[in-house]
């Protein structure tokens, strides 16, 4: 299915649904109600019919929450959205600068002593209200898990949940069979004597037991719940329309299939007669599950799917450096017919079609890894900027373009970031901030640093030329990436706040940017692995070192670089990357395109 470009609300459908949803509050005697970006099964990425806070408030970022009282309505979203969110709400909400403001502070002001805040127990991991529990300690407020969302109860036109078909995912690209998998995981709840473990995150079953869906738009992930016991055995519950012979045969003897509603009395059975444990993620499952779940004992800990998930296989790790040379030529057609012009005629709905129209030829697109990104001028300073019909914008000479865009193929998912020139030239401001961003990518990409450093140790080498120039941005510097599952995904991040050791194997983003509201943005983005570190010729040091291997082959604008203010380092890993991607993409290109690359291509 191809992008599409309509607005998903408007502001003036907010004040309505406010009213409705304060008549269904005070039905069930609640004073305030949260409203996440969030489904059942915890993940980042949502089914229409979970899309509650675009629908209350009109905001559509991937990430924010709202805080609905009897007269006050905040909308509390982080530093990416800022600018994006008070243009999409109307002005019954306040846009909150979250985490800088925190809900419970919000609250403490908004509610009126021993005030009831209602929470859909099926929405908020134990984790986060747990937190917000201890927050709000001594204010009188209480919070109340209802049984009934009551933004459900006035959302007349609430889509049906998903129903797309479950399909196996070939050995080949997965590099260990379901089998081993699930055995290797019970045999760690084993030795931590715990009786099985609950997953909700779609993309932990979706790995666990190699398949794929298509409930979530851009994600090839099933909205499933599954049991993983000791013994290896496993208890997936999937509605019988998504599952056919052929999945019932990859799946095998030890993964028993019942229906979704099987799901709770499934647990309350099970807690009634487990003798051990029940391992249960603090960070992404359900209040619900721990309710069902009451007289058990609980370990919290991590979903032990993420971790090896998230450090690939050979195979995958082949997967991925295939689908993504085979999206540079997609990328490399697409930045030769942009050159080719006439730009001054295109709009960013030009782009993002062009560039679906590119990966789709292919011949072996599955779907693109997110909506593309494609702003200009103005629209590029909002990160996670989309365009619809009524912010499309047509492209001027010397602006900038944003194009942050991804394909999902079956052995991959790419993610890439470059930053076009609209006409011959722009600004030294423009220049001087998008030379800025690329010593921090290079400065990521040369990089060798000690096993066991986390993303937070990294950040700040990217951020660094900006800071020296007062500049900034306000997300991370990379996020992990899935193996033909989801584009952002846990537990490795390139952040100050991520503390997971990097680990061979682990696919990240490596995108610093500049964004100047109401001018431009410049963000520029490779995918990387991790890997062991090259021994150094002539090196005595025996510390254990870790380095990146680049993934993603697509020439960088070389007229956008103040070519004077890189290092020599800078310069030579410039030359050498565009070297590199002519030897590895030039052959794959029909002639235009590859004249057009050797042009692109050439040394600084």
């Amino acid at each position: 299915m191809f992008q599409t470009f309509e607005t998903p609300s408007s502001p003036e459908q907010g004040p309505p649904r406010l009213a409705d949803l304060r008549d269904a509050m005070a039905a069930q005697s609640l004073d305030a109600f949260l409203v996440p970006r969030a489904d059942a099964h915890q993940g980042e990425y949502v089914a229409p019919r979970d899309e509650r806070l675009a629908w209350l408030t009109g905001f559509t970022g991937s990430a924010g929450f709202c805080l609905v009282t009897g007269t006050r309505a905040g909308v509390f979203v982080d530093g990416r959205y800022r600018v994006q969110a008070p243009a999409q709400v109307a002005e019954d909400f306040e846009v909150i600068a979250w985490p800088e403001t925190s809900i419970a502070a919000w609250a403490r002001q908004a509610l009126p002593q021993g005030g009831v805040l209602g929470f859909d127990p099926w929405l908020h991991a134990r984790g986060e209200i747990d937190r917000l529990e201890a927050a709000l300690q001594g204010s009188g407020i209480r919070l109340r898990a209802v049984a009934e969302n009551p933004l459900d109860a006035v959302w007349e036109d609430q889509p049906e949940p998903p129903l797309a078909p479950i399909v196996p995912q070939p050995i080949e690209f997965t590099g260990e069979s379901l089998e081993d998998k699930c055995r290797r995981l019970g045999t760690l709840l084993d030795e931590a004597g715990e009786a099985m473990v609950v997953l909700t995150l779609p993309d932990s079953i979706a790995w666990l037991l190699n398949i794929r869906g298509s409930d979530i738009a851009r994600n090839p992930v099933p909205h499933v719940f599954a049991l993983l016991f000791a013994d290896g055995q496993v208890a997936l519950f999937a509605d019988d329309a998504k599952c056919d012979e052929a999945l019932l045969d990859h799946l095998g003897p030890d993964v028993n299939i019942e229906g979704p509603e099987s799901f709770g009395p499934t647990l309350e059975h099970l807690a009634g007669r487990l003798t051990r444990p029940v391992r249960l993620d603090p960070a992404s499952c359900p209040v619900w599950v721990q309710d069902r779940l009451a007289g058990l004992e609980i370990h919290w800990d991590s979903d032990p799917c993420i971790l090896p998930k998230a450090c690939k296989t050979e195979a995958e790790l082949a997967g991925m450096r295939a689908a993504h040379e085979r999206d540079a030529v997609a990328m490399c057609r697409f930045l030769a017919w942009f050159d080719a012009g006439p730009q001054e005629s295109l709009s960013e709905i030009d782009l993002v079609t062009r560039l679906e129209i590119f990966r789709r030829e292919t011949n072996q697109l599955m779907e693109i890894s997110f909506d593309t990104i494609a702003g200009a001028g103005p629209n590029g300073a909002l990160p996670h900027y989309r365009v619809t019909t009524d912010s499309n914008r047509t492209l001027e000479a010397g602006q900038l373009v944003v194009v942050d865009s991804g394909g999902q193929y079956l052995d991959g998912t790419t993610d890439i970031t470059r930053t076009l020139l609209v006409g011959k030239d722009t600004g030294e401001a423009e220049k001087a901030a998008f030379t800025r961003v690329l010593q921090g990518m290079i400065a990521i990409s040369r990089l060798r640093f000690p096993r066991g450093l986390a993303g937070q140790h990294l950040d700040a080498l990217a951020r660094y030329p900006l800071w020296l120039a007062g500049q900034d941005y306000d997300h991370g510097t990379g996020h992990g990436v899935g193996a033909y599952l989801c584009v952002h995904e846990g537990p490795q991040r390139l952040s100050r706040v991520s503390d997971v050791p990097l680990r061979p194997g682990m696919i990240l983003s490596n995108e610093p940017g500049y964004y100047r509201e109401g001018a431009f943005g410049i963000r520029i983005e490779n995918l990387i692995a991790v890997e062991s570190a090259p021994a150094l010729e002539g090196a005595d040091a025996a510390r254990d070192m870790l380095a990146f291997e680049t993934l993603t082959w697509v020439p960088i604008e070389r007229r956008l670089i103040l070519v004077d203010r890189l290092s020599a380092e800078e310069r030579a890993w410039i030359d050498a990357y565009h070297a590199e991607v002519r030897a590895r993409i030039r052959p794959l290109l029909d002639e235009a395109t590859a004249v057009w690359l050797d042009r692109a291509t050439e040394t600084l």
